[in-house]
């Protein structure tokens, strides 16, 4: 799987977890320099609070186009250390 954003692949792995139609991609998959920290935070019920990056490529930002759980509940252990995108982020095989 790959993500894309602004014509340029942003993380690519074939070992994503799909959780709720959502490919969460190992943070080791992320291309360095591209993720940029966010104070923004959010809940769900089952998988914990979620903190968020930005997107910079090639001077455009993504605000909070990424997302991860750092200390997901149980339920969600599979997602540990990887990360999720939408804001116009292309997930695709």
């Amino acid at each position: 799987m790959r993500a894309i954003w602004n014509g340029t692949v942003i993380a690519e792995s074939d070992d994503t977890v799909v959780v709720e139609n959502n490919h969460y991609f190992p943070a080791s998959s992320v291309v360095e320099g591209v993720l940029r920290p966010s104070d923004t935070h959010s809940v769900c019920p089952w998988k914990g609070t979620a903190s968020y990056f930005s997107l910079e490529v090639d001077g455009k930002v993504n605000t909070d186009a990424v997302w991860y759980y750092p200390a997901p509940k149980d339920a969600a252990k599979e997602i540990t250390d990887h990360v999720a995108f939408w804001k116009g982020v292309t997930v695709e095989a």
